[in-house]
């Protein structure tokens, strides 16, 4: 059996350069004694804000420059970690990094208090001008700002009022336990959630279905506890927006982006009105396991047989390069710098965090981890990835720093628009029917996954707080029959769903996020929105959308993404996404 190498073991080309953050331990060390210095100077300016402009604009500027190589030390200190988590000198680091972190945010906690009880002439005044994001911001939240005395009681029960979520994942990931099943081989295997994935895309329908019926009978025998850590944080949730004067949870959620509901209930109603091409895919998928209607369990086994090609590192680099050509010359030379100057990590080691990101910092350029297997769902992890980089790159080549940090309602929308014009890319260079097959069903269920099932999440989770909004409050049973009927309805009458995903909310740790699983959704088919501008319009939609790269948190996210073209208040890239959906589903089912 071929081991895994030791990260001293690999070849040096495939790993990372960290130095463009922190050069070796000397320096480490010398940048940690500096933030602290910094820390301590930006401290002192707490009680002088009502000084004036120059104070303010000194204060904020001191800001900048404290928390930009305190992120850098952090986040380097957790990259080299990464590299070999077994590694007891990076332990120790990322431990004293994020003491630095903490005790540094702690001392600049002062500002957004103080800044609210200031002259709103003062605030936007030319001096400050490269801060007035970030001061609009603040001045924003006012209405929701509290006295300093009922902050520090909000603050205060933080710490309380996080105990569902924490019992759930708890529970979730520690404490729950599954009976064994039978695998394909006749062989008795300890159920667990690893193995669940697995057991869901055998080819063997009874291992699926008794795995599925092993996992949720278990969930069933705690569904009342769970149920009371759901409707607790659904709670918790409203305490906090009402006390904030907001109308709901909802509407709490999505003003941190500037995101009014509308946009949520936009994106829920249209995809309703879409539903029936949702069923049509589930009747696909029917059709080609050979079932008159799928249940539950058969929802993840593959329906195409696995693309067995292997890609060397080096042609997926090319692969993806030709895949990303449309957007420019300078985008491509790009991609071909993070892929040569030893941005990447490329290949596993022993103890290397498992998985794939891109981070970095201001101060450096991006960097991506990835572990590289040679097959092509690693060439479109590797394309996902340099569109978080690059989104990052031109952010921080064209934005001060605190304009720089795009939200997460926009993260997602580089990486798409990376994976979809490779695939739109390889399905042009497909001569090999089932390589084509392989391709169409890809994105057919990165659609049904990151689109439909993630607004079905997100229609349950708004149609359950605002219940409790309105003052009705949800026992097990409501809570289970309401899931139950939007699975019946979100997958049609194709489908014959088991009554025990009627518990399949009890899982999902998305629930306990806030609102999070629709911008899944949105940053989805705004990316396919974006694509099919670029293919309709050329080379004015690809200049429409480096301007949105560049742009980072310089604007709220609606307002970045209609630069972009794409208008999330209005049904139309909703549509597009839907109209891409069932071309390549017709495609699909043509070559079943």
């Amino acid at each position: 059996m071929e081991k895994l190498k030791k990260r001293n073991e690999v070849d040096t080309n495939y790993i990372w350069d960290l130095s463009t953050m922190i050069s070796n331990d000397e320096q480490f060390e010398l940048v940690y004694k500096e933030v602290e210095k910094l820390a301590k100077s930006l401290g002192e300016y707490k009680g002088t804000l009502s000084k004036g402009v120059d104070t303010i604009k000194a204060c904020l500027d001191l800001y900048v420059i404290t928390m930009s190589k305190m992120e850098n030390i952090v986040v380097y200190s957790l990259m080299k970690n990464d590299e070999d988590n077994g590694n007891s000198k990076s332990q120790v680091d990322v431990g004293k990094t994020q003491q630095l972190m903490v005790a540094t945010e702690t001392t600049a906690s002062f500002l957004e208090p103080e800044l609210v009880t200031i002259d709103e002439k003062v605030l936007f005044d030319e001096k400050l001008s490269e801060y007035k994001v970030f001061i609009y911001e603040i001045v924003r939240q006012i209405e929701h700002t509290l006295t300093d005395k009922e902050e520090r009681l909000l603050a205060m029960s933080q710490e309380a009022t996080s105990a569902a979520g924490d019992i759930f994942s708890i529970f979730n990931n520690a404490d729950i336990k599954f009976p064994s099943i039978i695998n394909e081989k006749g062989e008795e295997v300890e159920l667990t959630k690893g193995r669940y994935i697995a057991f869901m895309e055998s080819e063997d329908r009874r291992v699926r279905k008794d795995a599925f019926e092993t996992m949720y009978k278990e969930y069933k025998k705690v569904k009342n506890t769970l149920a009371t850590a759901y409707t607790s944080q659904i709670k918790k949730l409203k305490f906090y927006a009402k006390a904030r004067n907001y109308e709901s949870a909802l509407e709490s959620s999505l003003d941190q982006d500037n995101v009014p509901k509308e946009v949520l209930n936009n994106l829920i109603k249209t995809i309703n009105e879409n539903l029936p091409l949702m069923h049509k895919y589930v009747q696909v998928r029917a059709k080609a396991l050979g079932l008159d209607k799928v249940g539950m369990h058969d929802i993840y086994v593959p329906i195409v047989k696995q693309d067995d090609t292997k890609y060397t590192y080096e042609l997926a680099c090319e692969t993806v390069k030709s895949g990303l050509a449309v957007l420019g010359e300078e985008y491509v030379s790009l991609l071909d710098k993070a892929m040569t100057s030893k941005w990447i990590d490329v290949y596993e080691n022993e103890g290397k965090t498992s998985g794939a990101y891109s981070w970095g910092t201001y101060l450096s350029h991006p960097y991506i981890l990835l572990n590289f297997n040679g097959t092509m769902d690693a060439m479109y992890t590797l394309a996902h990835e340099l569109g978080h980089s690059m989104h990052s790159y031109y952010s921080n080549a064209n934005q001060t720093y605190i304009n720089s940090h795009y939200k997460i309602f926009v993260a997602e929308v580089a990486s798409t628009v990376n994976e979809i014009l490779l695939l739109k890319h390889m399905l042009k260079e497909a001569t090999d029917s089932n390589k084509r097959a392989y391709l169409l069903n890809h994105f057919l269920e990165s659609f049904r996954g990151t689109v439909f099932r993630q607004t079905m999440f997100a229609e349950y989770e708004r149609d359950t707080n605002e219940s409790f909004n309105n003052n009705k409050p949800l026992s097990c049973d409501d809570l289970c029959n309401m899931y139950y009927e939007i699975n019946k309805r979100y997958y049609g009458e194709a489908c014959d769903p088991d009554k025990l995903i009627e518990l399949e909310w009890a899982r999902i740790p998305h629930f306990y996020m806030n609102f999070y699983v629709y911008k899944y959704a949105t940053g989805f088919l705004s990316a396919v929105a974006i694509v099919d501008m670029i293919e309709k319009e050329g080379q004015v939609a690809v200049d429409r959308y480096l301007v949105f790269l560049k742009s980072g948190g310089s604007k709220y996210p609606l307002e970045l993404l209609k630069d972009a073209g794409v208008d999330l208040s209005k049904k139309a890239p909703i549509e597009a996404g839907m109209k891409m959906f069932n071309e390549l589903l017709d495609e699909f089912k043509r070559m079943l």
